[in-house]
């Protein structure tokens, strides 16, 4: 489990692809203080693990599954990365759930600088979006943000400057793919309700429902 605090940015040392696999050698800094073998770490928002250490650079298989669902696939060597270890329990919980498992990508629509703070609209498709709500949290990249605004093809962001120069968002352009993580809470409740991707959404949750559900 992550907060989608990002302790550092990375590098992509090498990107050695199979038939429909990858091993990532990503080089880092902070988070080897107490990295071991087998550990969790985030990679844009995707957990792998730590399979092979070499003092500052972790090793990490990608799966098919993970390739085709994330913007992995598309990175190279020398292209920066965020980074995060899993949450101890003792940690601190500064951003929100974050299990790294990526729900699909986005594409940056627009990065637009508002005096301090600078404004990146993602589109993405509808069955992320659906997820998404106005001031609520999503993961981008693995970064904990919150939601300003969101239509029915895209959503945006107000992000400050440290996060911007602490993250590879300072590196984003119109075009970019990113990974998108929605609120685990949203599925939950979706799940436990049983609604359904085809069922009627306007319905809501009413008091024949609840009383249904023994509440």
């Amino acid at each position: 489990m992550f907060t989608g605090i990002i302790e550092e940015t990375g590098v992509l040392k090498e990107m050695r692809n199979g038939v429909h696999s990858s091993v990532l050698t990503i080089k880092g800094n902070m988070i080897f203080d107490d990295l071991r073998m087998g550990d969790s770490v985030a990679v844009n928002g995707v957990c792998l693990t730590a399979a092979n250490l070499f003092s500052n650079t972790f090793q990490a298989d990608v799966m098919h599954e993970t390739l085709k669902r994330s913007s992995l696939g598309k990175l190279r060597s020398g292209d920066s990365v965020n980074l995060e270890r899993a949450m101890p329990a003792r940690g601190r919980f500064g951003g929100h759930i974050v299990s790294g498992h990526i729900d699909g990508t986005g594409l940056v629509k627009s990065i637009e600088k508002d005096d301090n703070a600078v404004w990146y609209t993602i589109a993405a498709e509808s069955s992320i979006l659906r997820y998404i709500v106005e001031k609520g949290s999503i993961a981008v990249d693995g970064i904990s943000l919150t939601v300003a605004g969101v239509t029915k093809v895209d959503f945006n962001l107000s992000v400050i400057p440290h996060t911007v120069k602490t993250t590879i968002l300072s590196k984003k352009k119109v075009g970019d793919t990113v990974n998108l993580e929605n609120d685990l809470l949203g599925k939950y409740i979706e799940k436990f309700f049983g609604f359904t991707s085809n069922q009627n959404r306007s319905s809501g949750i009413t008091k024949e429902l609840l009383t249904k559900l023994g509440y």
